[in-house]
């Protein structure tokens, strides 16, 4: 009997031991799932959005040699009702540039100005640009080229089929839950892949079921972004982070250096996990403004740009390059915009450009997205 239980202990301390160690090799796992299920909890958010890169799997970028922005000679007298709205919306922080100057800026909820600040989706908008350029330079096919000619792992997926064009404007047709609030959606299974570590690229690949024949119908799928990315990878033998450094961060001359979220592979989170200071949203915006061109220099090819901010959805849908043209819009105005508050606003007529970073977890809510929109544009127009 004794016997017995001594084998049993053993048995038991066998066990514990192999849970342990099973606990401590997958402990880096473990914490990022933990970290991605508090991602937004109230008493977090705030912090989270500021210090991504003590959560998840990172990839540091070259930042150049920072050329600041310049201060306008006096600040923008804001609109009515502005502190309201900041508070409301859970504002972490704000830039706003009138003819390439700072005439408004500010920090809150205790952020800094040097924190880098996660995009969320506003990284679609550069990695619109990044395309542009590679496509002047003949570095990637032409909009016309199927996806599986330069991918051909994503033959027999969703997006056999589907040209570069359709991931570009959102509209290859899979089938794609983008619920943020259900937790067995996509868009939030994808989440869980990027924070155990691995593969995005399978992700995409693994994707099978289709709505809509491609070409045919928007729908907002943001692993679309994902195969555009995989598309320059393949197409250039580099990553997004390298090219984007050297074709536009190292140009720009950045404040900070940035970081993109990467999964357990080392591919970039292109569709959302780049993370730069304010200052550095608000110069992406003024690049755009501009036309593309950056100190006398045309980083972007001016037509690209053009192109990327006017309606390109097969079905009237109000979204470019990557980009989303706003209701009502007038010429050049055009936004970048991430979940939970972020965004980067550009009104090119009145040469404007407006950031705004936030923890809003209302962000959903009906008429928060209009009533942003109303408040840029008041800024914008001016006093």
């Amino acid at each position: 009997m004794r016997r017995g239980l001594r084998w049993g202990a053993r048995g038991a301390l066998v066990l514990v031991v192999l849970a342990l160690a099973a606990g401590l090799w997958k402990r880096d796992e473990i914490l990022r799932l933990i970290a991605v299920n508090s991602l937004f909890a109230e008493n977090r958010i705030v912090a989270n959005f500021s210090s991504m890169d003590q959560m998840f799997l990172t990839r540091e970028m070259t930042a150049g040699t920072p050329a600041p922005l310049p201060q306008g000679p006096s600040s923008a007298e804001m609109p009515p009702g502005f502190d309201d709205w900041l508070a409301a919306r859970n504002v972490t922080a704000y830039v706003v540039l009138k003819d390439g100057q700072i005439v408004a800026e500010d920090y809150l909820l205790g952020t800094r100005a040097e924190d880098l600040r996660i995009s969320w989706s506003v990284a679609k908008g550069a990695l619109s640009l990044l395309y542009g350029i590679l496509l002047k330079e003949g570095e990637v096919p032409d909009l016309d080229t199927l996806v599986t000619e330069t991918v051909p792992a994503l033959r027999g997926s969703a997006y056999d089929g589907a040209r570069i064009r359709d991931v570009l404007t959102m509209s290859s047709g899979i089938a794609f839950n983008e619920d943020y609030l259900d937790y067995k959606s996509d868009i939030n299974r994808m989440g869980r892949v990027l924070a155990l570590g691995r593969s995005m690229d399978d992700f995409a690949a693994g994707q099978d079921a289709r709505a809509a024949d491609p070409g045919t119908r928007w729908q907002y799928v943001s692993i679309d972004t994902h195969v555009l990315g995989m598309v320059i990878r393949a197409a250039t033998g580099r990553s997004v982070p390298g090219l984007l450094e050297a074709r536009l961060f190292v140009p720009m001359g950045l404040e900070r250096a940035p970081y993109y979220l990467i999964d357990g592979h080392g591919v970039a989170f292109v569709l959302g996990g780049l993370n730069l200071t304010t200052r550095d949203f608000a110069r992406l915006g003024l690049l755009v403004a501009q036309g593309g061109a950056w100190q006398g220099r045309q980083l972007v090819p001016a037509d690209w740009v053009a192109e990327s901010i006017r309606p390109q959805a097969p079905d009237g849908a109000p979204y470019g390059y990557q980009w989303w043209v706003p209701e009502g819009a007038g010429r050049g105005e055009v936004l970048a915009r991430g979940i939970y508050g972020q965004y980067v606003y550009i009104d090119s007529a009145r040469d404007v450009v407006i950031a705004v970073n936030a923890a809003d977890r209302q962000f959903r809510a009906p008429g928060v997205g209009a009533g942003n929109l109303a408040m840029f544009r008041a800024i914008a127009h001016g006093p």
